[in-house]
């Protein structure tokens, strides 16, 4: 007999209308030439150009000014290059001249999907059963580039759901390198991005154990002058492009959270940050903060990364280290367990792994967890998110893939003290597409990044092929009694054999 699941009738759809002001770089020739032509304009020239064009734009923007200095700023070195003095350059040519490098991108106009969720820091003002939440998304735009967005909602005493109107302006936040490395994990972690081993050697010979950002740029800097392979140039690149994985990043307090976007900064996050799975982690001590694993994604290599903040206005970023740092689908427990960190991970594509650590950015030794089992999951089984404890044990919604690589919707419980004994599976599909859902950017397909409870339900959020997002409601305890029914299927000899490996 299959659960009961109940639909709700409220979606979030993309808005392409939300946009962000970019810088746009066509190489350097062609910049130096539109430098040039915008010079041989005159002062009144370059003021009745520029000010129609703020007045237009800054409805569309907080501070376009702002982004337009900073993108002019941006290209420093190539005005000097042409003997210009950038000082002397009036405010007004300046604003002019970083227009031309700056373009609109809709974040939203492709793809708007795989939601996760989690209780807002700010629960204030709440009438009895009520819960305000923060929505994260992965949103796609021109050249299927993924960023992080934000959204949030109320959840009232009868779990019915309003989402919050989102703001007018979108923001980028101000990135911050003030990171100290360690040296023997950035290298390890070279290593695996497979940069030239020699420049790698090379370069660590000259640093200390801990360096900073600055020093690293320096030797690079050095290094480069002495190449004339523009090959080998790139591999020392690569080198500054994975200090470049480490940043924080902060948004202005003026900022509604619907305002803040999380976009690829570093070189190995180009093209994309895929699929944040949001935490609140709860110290040993009682206190909170919150964590989001996801893959950065530069077109060829795949990283996970690791992404804290206290308050969704800072945030801190950093790449995860170690065997069991691979691939996607990265999902941390929400406390410890046994006094160490907790992490389900997907290393070969197809499996659930649970690995143990004593540090959030080290993950070593994975084992195997969960193979697919049932025809809807034969193709590969998944987590949709952080596991939710509960009194009976870990809740752990999956997904499968399975015929016409159709993605559903599954769960599991894992044992609380013990979460590498798996205790139930579903043998049915917790959520299916229905016909109104198959249809979108990638057809058949339903994926959460987590889900929360409230009043006794499971609330999931979840992705509507792509396109939309829609939410689902299950009772708690039918679907844990559910799941300790079908525990029958796991066997015995499976979950002592891992048991035996993680000890």
């Amino acid at each position: 007999m299959r659960l009961s699941v109940e639909r709700k009738p409220i979606k979030i759809y993309p808005d392409p209308k939300r946009v962000i002001a970019r810088f746009f770089f066509n190489g350097n020739e062609r910049a130096k030439e539109v430098i040039q032509r915008v010079m041989t304009i005159s002062e009144d020239e370059a003021f009745g150009i520029i000010s129609p064009f703020l007045q237009e734009y800054s409805k569309r923007h907080r501070n376009i000014t702002r982004v337009l200095n900073r993108h002019c700023s941006k290209l420093k070195p190539l005005i000097a290059e042409l003997n210009i003095d950038y000082d002397t350059l009036t405010v007004y040519r300046k604003l002019l001249i970083g227009s031309y490098f700056t373009h609109e991108y809709s974040i939203e106009s492709a793809a708007f999907f795989n939601p996760s969720i989690l209780e807002d820091p700010d629960q204030s003002e709440l009438r009895e059963g009520e819960m305000r939440v923060i929505i994260s998304f992965r949103a796609v735009g021109e050249g299927h580039i993924s960023s992080i967005t934000f959204r949030r909602a109320l959840i009232d005493k009868n779990n019915d759901i309003t989402v919050m109107p989102s703001g007018s302006y979108i923001d980028e936040a101000e990135i911050v390198r003030n990171a100290v490395y360690n040296k023997k994990l950035f290298f390890d972690k070279a290593i695996s991005t497979q940069i030239n081993i020699d420049v790698l050697n090379e370069v660590e010979g000259k640093l200390d154990h801990h360096f900073e950002y600055s020093n690293l740029r320096s030797i690079i800097l050095d290094s480069q002058k002495l190449q004339e392979d523009d090959m080998k140039k790139l591999e020392y690149d690569k080198v500054l492009w994975l200090a470049d994985s480490y940043y924080e990043i902060v948004f202005s307090m003026d900022t509604d959270i619907s305002d803040r976007v999380i976009f690829p900064i570093s070189e190995y996050e180009r093209k994309g940050i895929e699929d944040a799975r949001f935490v609140e982690f709860k110290h040993e001590d009682g206190s909170s903060v919150y964590y989001a694993t996801y893959t950065a994604y530069d077109g060829a290599l795949i990283m996970p990364k690791l992404l804290q903040t206290n308050d969704f206005y800072n945030f801190k970023i950093m790449p995860l280290y170690g065997d069991g740092a691979q691939n996607k689908n990265l999902a941390l427990f929400p406390r410890k367990v046994n006094g160490k960190y907790v992490m389900i991970s997907r290393i070969d594509g197809c499996n659930n792994y649970i690995m143990y650590s004593d540090k959030i950015n080290i993950w070593e030794k994975p084992v195997l967890l969960q193979q697919p089992k049932f025809n809807w999951e034969f193709i590969q089984i998944g987590n949709c998110g952080s596991p939710i404890e509960t009194e009976y044990g870990w809740l752990m919604i999956t997904h499968g893939v399975g015929p016409m690589r159709r993605y559903v919707l599954g769960a599991s419980l894992l044992k609380l003290d013990d979460p590498a004994i798996e205790i139930g599976r579903l043998k049915e599909p917790l959520l299916i597409p229905n016909s109104d859902e198959r249809e979108g950017y990638v057809p058949n397909v339903l994926y959460s990044c987590g889900s929360i409870v409230h009043n006794g339900k499971l609330i999931i959020p979840y992705g509507i092929s792509d396109s939309s997002t829609g939410f689902a409601e299950i009772d708690l305890n039918e679907l844990l009694n559910k799941l300790i029914q079908d525990g029958s299927s796991i066997s015995h000899e499976e979950n002592t054999e891992k048991k035996e490996m993680v000890n």
